[in-house]
């Protein structure tokens, strides 16, 4: 008799419109896009889609322990990936959102948080169609990457790579200025399931993506 993984995974991926997968006429986004492919490979995968869109770092902080935690009972095998910080960079009546000092502290005590209850992934806030506002990205991504190191949190810098993609950066200049199209998000889809972490995540099932 083969034996057979009874692992359940359920996986709450956390953040703004990017993990909704705004502008995905398909509906799927990154977030979904891998976990279909991880079941088609054989995993147990529950999945809940928590992007919330222009939310902030700050109203992040205040919501997610409760939302996850009711979607990952302690019975299950409940893992979290975030996705956040675009939205701290948006200029509004003159001022950011969240100022990256701001910004830095709310990462930091959600990830500490986070990581005493579940196993935890962080994927970069992520690349616009706008150059000035994209500087300002680049420099919270990198800020993160220095946290999660602290932290001991594996951190994937998506940004260095979409800022670079002529599929991406189209998509979301031809669309909205800010959000791909099925395209864009099929290719962080990619960078997400080559990400050693997240195939880490798999190895205990026997069925890695």
């Amino acid at each position: 008799m083969t034996e057979k993984s009874e692992l359940q995974i359920r996986i709450c991926f956390v953040g703004e419109s990017f993990v909704n997968g705004t502008g995905d006429p398909e509906c799927l986004g990154w977030a979904g896009r891998i976990c279909v492919s991880a079941n088609q490979k054989g995993n147990d995968i529950t999945y809940y889609n928590l992007g919330v869109r222009r939310e902030t770092s700050t109203e992040l902080k205040n919501r997610w322990l409760q939302e996850v935690s009711y979607r990952l009972p302690k019975e299950y095998d409940g893992r979290v990936v975030f996705c956040f910080g675009v939205n701290d960079t948006t200029i509004e009546n003159g001022k950011l959102r969240v100022t990256p000092t701001q910004s830095i502290e709310n990462v930091r005590n959600i990830l500490s948080d986070a990581k005493q209850l579940y196993p935890v992934l962080m994927v970069s806030p992520l690349p616009l169609a706008d150059d000035g506002q994209n500087q300002r990205i680049a420099d919270l991504a990198k800020q993160f990457a220095l946290v999660c190191h602290e932290l001991n949190v594996p951190y994937l810098n998506a940004f260095s790579i979409l800022e670079k993609s002529n599929i991406w950066i189209d998509e979301a200049r031809a669309n909205d200025g800010a959000h791909p199209r099925a395209a864009g998000y099929a290719e962080l889809a990619r960078i997400v399931e080559n990400w050693d972490a997240w195939l880490n995540w798999f190895e205990e099932t026997g069925n890695c993506p």
